[in-house]
């Protein structure tokens, strides 16, 4: 991991996880590369892409990149290379396509969550990022003070496709040294014995060599409840796990735990794609 893109809003969510990125950069010596995505009217879209750009935009951008240019000058982020992006495209798709044509390996994005309502009809577009994305995603809800990721999370069904993205988990766990507490959640929807847990655990942790885990099962009314709650029970400072990235139909009616907890949980998290 050597590339990291930090989409920055200016808000203090963005702050947050700029900060985390500057740690992981600093940990493994890697770049940051720092975009504000300009979502424009309809009707302004000619104007951009033509050489008639009005004066008003030509100011904005202006002040976009004198506040890009402050942040980068920020004393946590000295000696480490960041580069600053201005892009004129829609925040998720816009993430999306920066990633594939800078080989990015992590964003990391800031999050208030939404809820209710809003999080059935609009979503966020961290939670969009998630869902598509096909490299990691850092989520961070708040200021995360000190960071260590010492006792890291990682909640899966541990299944034959979950080893990939499982081998990705162990390389941003050693950048911390994390220990690891490897999960299944048991539900009365995804039922299995002790033994039978036990059981798809150890064949699946017998492929990899890992010094510091210890391997649990959870009882609860829900994956999403039982992952936070699990998380609670060992105060755990990450919380990892694979996403599918469903679209259209199949997210509606099955939803995403992921996308759940990235919503509804102040931890941060991170998904790894499968």
């Amino acid at each position: 991991m050597k590339r990291i893109l930090v989409p920055t809003d200016f808000s203090d969510h963005a702050g947050n996880a700029l900060k985390v990125a500057a740690v992981i950069a600093r940990k493994n010596k890697c770049e940051i590369f720092l975009l504000h995505l300009l979502e424009l009217p309809n009707h302004m879209n000619d104007s951009v892409t033509g050489a008639d750009i009005t004066p008003a935009l030509m100011l904005f951008i202006k002040k976009v990149n004198e506040n890009l240019q402050k942040i980068k000058e920020q004393p946590y982020l000295k000696g480490i290379p960041v580069h600053v992006s201005v892009q004129f495209e829609k925040a998720f798709s816009g993430i999306l396509s920066f990633n594939k044509k800078n080989k990015i390996d992590l964003i990391v994005m800031g999050s208030h969550g939404t809820s209710g309502i809003e999080e059935i009809i609009i979503g966020s577009n961290t939670e969009k990022v998630v869902r598509l994305s096909e490299i990691p995603v850092l989520v961070i809800k708040k200021d995360v003070g000190k960071l260590k990721f010492k006792n890291f999370v990682f909640a899966s069904d541990f299944s034959k496709e979950a080893k990939k993205p499982f081998k990705k988990m162990m390389e941003f766990a050693k950048i911390f040294d994390a220990n690891l507490f490897l999960v299944m959640i048991c539900t009365p929807n995804s039922f299995k014995t002790t033994l039978a847990a036990e059981k798809v655990m150890g064949a699946f942790m017998a492929e990899f060599d890992l010094p510091n885990y210890s391997s649990h099962l959870f009882n609860d009314a829900n994956i999403e409840s039982g992952i936070i709650n699990f998380s609670k029970t060992i105060d755990a400072d990450l919380i990892g796990l694979c996403t599918h990235g469903r679209t259209g139909l199949a997210h509606f009616f099955n939803g995403s735990i992921s996308e759940d907890l990235v919503n509804h949980t102040t931890r941060p998290v991170i998904t790894f794609r499968i």
